[in-house]
């Protein structure tokens, strides 16, 4: 076991030294950073709210999300598939649960860098009214788990697809689906909507935008990204063995 680490490891900076390389990275980020605050302040119109509450910051990062995490994963298996390095990378000494490990680390870290690059907005906002701490971890925390599944969901449609274009406009579709699905409840009946919503990723979402800490929403959540990685090393497992 003690050599699992550093070679998940190994391979997550190898993947980390190839994005600091691109200049996708840097406008991804550009656009992440202006999607949320734009919309926080100027679309929301915080200042005409007069009310000392993040939410309306924290519940546009489903959007936000559903066109970042493409960027992010489409080139993980995608792109290896295409350049015929995937053989490459089975013949070297890794599991397939540390090669799904170190893309999703390594996609993961980004992602989490781009969420602290918006501590800013919170803490700008600070002298302007009194916001519960409590709320605001509550929230990023939301945040976080958010974006861990849909890395995991990104990074096995990307291991399914044949090249990047694929994997972006396929995960665009499944999480728009998955984070919008909760809207399209109010019209079902009971049962069908308890469903739809259970199975929406936004509605998951919605009590950590709250500042909720809901065990059953980070189950969840947790349970989604430990499914897809599953799934993401069963994807690798055919092909290593085809």
């Amino acid at each position: 076991m003690s050599t699992v680490t550093p070679r998940i490891t190994a391979l997550a900076k190898k993947e980390l030294f190839s994005w600091f390389n691109s200049p996708a990275l840097y406008g991804i980020t550009v656009f992440f950073l202006l999607y949320v605050s734009i919309w926080f302040y100027y679309l929301e119109q915080f200042f005409a709210m007069d009310s000392a509450t993040l939410r309306p910051f924290f519940s546009n990062f489903p959007m936000a999300f559903i066109f970042v995490v493409p960027v992010l994963t489409m080139r993980a298996w995608a792109e290896e598939t295409k350049l015929g390095s995937a053989e490459i990378l089975f013949t070297m000494p890794f599991t397939e649960w540390e090669l799904v490990c170190g893309k999703f680390l390594s996609c993961f870290v980004i992602l989490l860098a781009m969420t602290l690059l918006t501590l800013p907005v919170p803490l700008s906002l600070l002298a302007l009214g009194h916001f519960d701490p409590g709320v605001i971890v509550g929230e990023y925390t939301g945040v976080v788990l958010l974006g861990a599944a849909a890395v995991a969901i990104g990074l096995f449609l990307s291991g399914i697809s044949k090249n990047q274009a694929a994997a972006f406009v396929g995960t665009v579709v499944v999480l728009l689906a998955l984070m919008l699905m909760n809207n399209l409840a109010a019209g079902l009946p009971s049962g069908l909507a308890e469903i739809v919503n259970y199975l929406s990723l936004a509605f998951h979402f919605e009590s950590f935008s709250r500042g909720l800490l809901d065990s059953r929403d980070m189950a969840f959540l947790l349970l989604v990204t430990a499914l897809f990685l599953f799934l993401n090393t069963q994807v690798l497992s055919n092909r290593r063995w085809n």
